[in-house]
């Protein structure tokens, strides 16, 4: 998954729990699918940053 979709899904999960439009069980499938896409967000920013510097120290 790309990063705007993967941050689109995470808005999109937050609305619904803002809303209360998740029972009890979707509420705790939806959070660990929130953690995952953070994590997966979180890595792609780590490994942008890391190529720019790698870039910028070319020069």
């Amino acid at each position: 998954m790309d990063y705007e979709k993967a941050i689109k899904e995470i808005e999109t999960i937050v609305d619904q729990m803002e809303r209360n439009e998740l029972d009890i069980d979707q509420l705790a499938e939806k959070l660990k699918e929130a953690k995952r896409l953070i994590k997966e967000c979180k890595d792609k920013l780590y490994k942008t940053n890391e190529e720019v510097k790698a870039l910028l120290a070319e020069e």
